[in-house]
């Protein structure tokens, strides 16, 4: 899995990540960051799956937790800084009413040339 972020500007923060399996683009998922009414809101545009909307709950200066209670799974998506060069993130949630956690972790890496 790769994930890549672009800076804030702008009011915004975009995000990429792709799965690849078998040198094939498995699914991908973009993602809007941006301020509204005073929360952060995380709006999240997966492969063959309509959008979806979190918004803030936790925001501290390592890590941030955005929910939506409504949304099938997750309802849930979290990050946590974790020194330096990482980072850990994490969706969870209930599916069919059994609690579900899926956890992801990233570490800096050098961007290659085309």
């Amino acid at each position: 899995i790769e994930e890549q972020w672009m800076a804030p500007r702008g009011g915004t923060m975009l995000g990429m990540g792709r799965t690849v399996r078998g040198g094939k683009t498995a699914e991908y998922e973009l993602v809007l960051i941006k301020e509204q009414n005073g929360r952060l809101a995380y709006e999240a545009h997966p492969s063959g799956q309509p959008s979806a909307m979190f918004l803030s709950t936790i925001v501290s200066e390592t890590s941030v937790v955005f929910e939506n209670p409504e949304h099938d799974f997750p309802q849930r998506v979290g990050y946590r800084r974790a020194g330096a060069d990482s980072l850990q993130a994490w969706i969870e949630g209930q599916v069919n009413g059994k609690s579900r956690r899926v956890d992801f972790s990233y570490q800096r890496a050098q961007c290659e040339s085309p």
